[in-house]
């Protein structure tokens, strides 16, 4: 009883101060501010320590949970390529750090309108190099990310696919962005967090002059053939529902290991509540698990 109660309240909380924020008639600007002040609600666990530090050129903070890290987990935030940082962020890889017992790195790639497609990739790909310049191996890192981060992940494991470079062990996305296109959202009864003026604003930003079909910038029109292992976790209560349950056909579609997790009646990015709402906490737990399965001993 206690958590459906805290699941309405939070749900309500993220209606009533989140959405309305998330709107493109308000300025970027402003929305970069409000967020921040609204993730201070994502708790991290107690004994996260964070670290701000310098990745590959890429600014970026460090989270640790416990004195003896195994692996890393590159981890790219959400917020439609316009909004958030490491910082907002903090709640979910405190989380990631603990169930996963890895070094979690979130860059603060750069965002549009000032820095559209490809600068968020190219950062992205910076960082992960700097891991491995820092003496990590391919096999010991996993990449990560929420919402466009989501759909960053998968760009970047196919920018170095497509280069021969060197693949991350997992993959895990939550509530992904693979389909800027915006031609096939899910329309829930009840949708807390995103509006669909606001993303379709916030892909166009990004992309610039790019088609929004490019698969670099929508994964779901690309070829996913030897990527690694991933894991999707999606919200029912959310327009984002249908990404990642196409982003699941199309990986299976090319044979990548694939498990697809939907949860009923949460919302976008519901991990931020994780160590408040127990469904969130038992959905990172399975995240940490994900990526503790598939890391080289």
């Amino acid at each position: 009883m206690l958590q459906q109660l805290l699941e309405t309240g939070l749900r309500q909380t993220m209606n009533c101060l989140v959405k309305p924020v998330l709107n493109p008639t308000v300025p970027v600007s402003l929305q970069r501010r409000i967020v921040r002040q609204a993730y201070r609600s994502s708790i991290p666990p107690r004994g996260a320590r964070f670290q701000k530090t310098t990745v590959g050129g890429i600014p970026a903070t460090r989270t640790t949970f416990g004195s003896d890290p195994h692996g890393a987990v590159l981890y790219l935030h959400g917020g439609g390529y316009i909004i958030g940082s490491s910082a907002t962020h903090r709640g979910i890889t405190g989380h990631l750090a603990k169930t996963s017992g890895c070094a979690v790195v979130a860059p603060d790639y750069r965002l549009a309108p000032e820095h559209p497609f490809p600068a968020a990739l190219d950062d992205a790909e910076a960082c992960w190099s700097g891991l491995l310049e820092e003496g990590y191996k391919p096999e010991q890192i996993a990449v990560a990310g929420d919402s466009a981060g989501g759909g960053l992940t998968v760009a970047l494991a196919m920018r170095l696919r497509d280069q021969g470079l060197p693949l991350p062990t997992s993959l895990i996305v939550f509530s992904p962005w693979v389909d800027l296109t915006q031609e096939h959202l899910y329309a829930p009864e009840c949708e807390p967090v995103l509006q669909p003026a606001w993303t379709s604003k916030a892909a166009r930003l990004y992309a610039g002059q790019e088609p929004l079909t490019n698969p670099l910038i929508s994964p779901v029109f690309g070829d996913l053939s030897g990527l690694p292992p991933l894991l999707i976790q999606v919200g029912s209560q959310e327009i984002l529902l249908n990404d990642a349950e196409r982003l699941a056909d199309v990986a299976k579609r090319d044979d990548v290991e694939t498990r697809i997790e939907v949860f009923n009646s949460l919302w976008h990015v519901f991990q931020v509540h994780s160590g408040q709402l127990e469904r969130a906490t038992a959905a990172m737990e399975t995240a940490g698990e994900h990526i503790k399965r598939h890391l080289a001993g």
